[in-house]
């Protein structure tokens, strides 16, 4: 889940905990860009990966027709482009804050870091 059921806002990851000893982390985690598409595009790539990029077995597996499939992968692909533009733009924000003077480079980094490549 990517998205808030309530306003449609992206959710954000605010703690962590280990199922084993019951240490927990708590903060702002970022999520890498495929786990910030929706529940439908996450299942659309992991079928993609899966069927090693054969959009006819997907089509297949969805039970929908070729050029349906293939408008769901063009819709895909223009979200993580969307996503991965976001991150860039975010990262010469963060860069200038730094240079500015407003941000540790060390804390740009883990920002820069969890935006591209999540927690």
């Amino acid at each position: 889940m990517s998205e808030c059921h309530y306003c449609q806002h992206e959710l954000s990851i605010a703690r962590f905990e280990c199922r084993h000893c019951g240490v927990a982390l708590e903060g702002q985690f970022g999520q890498p860009r495929l786990g910030r598409l929706p529940a439908e595009m996450q299942q659309l790539a992991e079928q993609l990966l899966l069927a090693g990029g054969n959009l006819k077995e997907v089509a297949g597996w969805q039970n929908i027709s070729y050029p349906t499939l293939r408008k769901r992968v063009d819709d895909l692909i223009a979200r993580l482009q969307e996503l991965r533009s976001g991150d860039e733009a975010e990262t010469r924000r963060l860069l200038d804050e730094v240079e500015k003077g407003h941000l540790q480079p060390e804390q740009a980094a883990r920002l820069i870091r969890e935006a591209n490549h999540g927690a």
